[in-house]
């Protein structure tokens, strides 16, 4: 994206004034704070780019299936494929798996295992 947003664009004028009479100062005149312009100072590297908002979106969620539970999970499916739920469940349970009914049913619905 090449694109200067104003807030970009308000963020470099921001450090700018900041370097030049202060950040105290800069605060006042932007009316912002100053730890707001103390983060983006931080960040800032001399490009414009530098001043684009980065996304909040989690790396990963904290819960998903390990891929030694994945690899079960195949596996008891392949052997067990007309078992039902509460059925295929217990097997795993026996196994070490420990997550709730609906999280299994859940995960197997995203792999297209069970409609």
């Amino acid at each position: 994206m090449n694109k200067i947003t104003q807030d970009m664009r308000f963020r470099l004028s921001l450090i700018k004034y900041a370097d030049k009479y202060g950040v105290t100062k800069a605060a006042i005149k932007f009316k912002t704070n100053r730890q707001y312009i103390y983060r983006w100072k931080r960040r800032y590297n001399g490009s414009i780019e530098s001043l684009r908002n980065r996304s909040r979106r989690p790396h990963h969620h904290p819960n998903q299936h390990t891929p030694d539970e994945i690899k079960l999970i195949m596996d008891m499916r392949r052997r067990n494929p007309y078992a039902g739920l509460v059925v295929f469940w217990a097997k795993l349970m026996k196994r070490g798996y420990s997550r709730s009914i609906p999280g299994l049913y859940r995960f197997l619905r995203k792999q297209g295992i069970m409609a």
